[in-house]
């Protein structure tokens, strides 16, 4: 009797931290993004800037749907941003999907971002594997600008937007070139982080997703995959080197398995201030 007891107690205790992970599961991946909020100071800047960056968006189902993204979308512009940079990845081949989107259907909420300057993306490594040439086309056609190692100068920005380091479009001279004609103030954005620790000098910030900042965090463990050729050193969030500055966002939606763990997706609310003297 007592073993039969301790193994049905065993059994339910099991259950409840199933249950419970599940929970948690599902919170992390369906919850409204995180606001992460930072000011940096850019040098060549005359005034306040707010730039929002999201990435990573991989509508399909079931955890982003077009529905859920309308409604992110909405909720962005509450933000009230000047410009929004988009790191790439729109689309998912997840492992497991419910269902997936037609391309046009899938960037369609898209345009509803309400910003000053417009939104500006560059594309990822599932944009790649997919069609990048129609999924560049398709969110032209929603008012999103899309650089492929190319620079523009939009407002008082010179954005540049590198090519996919995964799949090999990552051209960084011919997209530094690029800015370097138009001026400063700089900034670079990217789908993938690692270009980060070959940043020319005069580049003070670049922008990017992919790692989804692990998108599964283990207790004890941390986050098992990042995404990145340096383990965690770019993997997630604000990051200070040789006199410039990384932010990495997790992104809004998953890749390979439809959840996330100890890692919420987020977005990085950025205010650009002049450089004091």
């Amino acid at each position: 009797m007592r073993k039969s007891w301790r193994r049905g107690l065993a059994l339910a205790l099991g259950l409840t931290g199933l249950v419970a992970l599940g929970i948690k599961a599902h919170h992390d991946t369906m919850e409204p993004p995180l606001v992460r909020e930072t000011r940096l100071a850019l040098p060549g800047l005359d005034a306040p800037l707010r730039v929002l960056l999201i990435s990573d968006i991989h509508v399909s189902g079931p955890d982003m749907p077009p529905e859920r993204l309308a409604h992110i979308v909405e909720e962005l512009n509450r933000l009230h941003p000047d410009i929004v940079l988009i790191a790439g990845d729109f689309l998912s081949d997840k492992l497991i999907s419910t269902r997936h989107y037609p391309l046009d259907q899938a960037v369609a909420p898209l345009k509803g971002l309400r910003a000053r300057l417009g939104a500006v993306a560059v594309l990822g490594n599932h944009d790649y594997y997919r069609n990048a040439a129609a999924i560049q086309r398709a969110l032209e056609q929603q008012g999103i600008r899309v650089l492929v190692d190319q620079a523009a100068r939009i407002g008082p920005l010179t954005i540049g937007g590198l090519g996919d380091l995964a799949t090999r479009h990552a051209h960084r001279d011919v997209t530094v070139e690029a800015m370097r004609r138009l001026g400063p103030p700089y900034i670079l954005l990217a789908h993938e982080p690692d270009s980060f620790q070959k940043l020319p000098g005069d580049i003070p910030l670049m922008l990017a997703g992919h790692t989804h900042c692990g998108q599964i965090a283990l207790p004890l463990i941390g986050t098992p995959i990042t995404g990145s050729a340096y383990g965690r050193r770019y993997v997630c969030g604000l990051v200070k080197e040789h006199g410039a500055s990384l932010i990495v966002t997790a992104g809004l939606g998953t890749s390979d398995l439809p959840f996330r763990f100890g890692v919420p997706g987020d977005v990085w609310l950025i205010t650009l201030t002049p450089q004091k003297p």
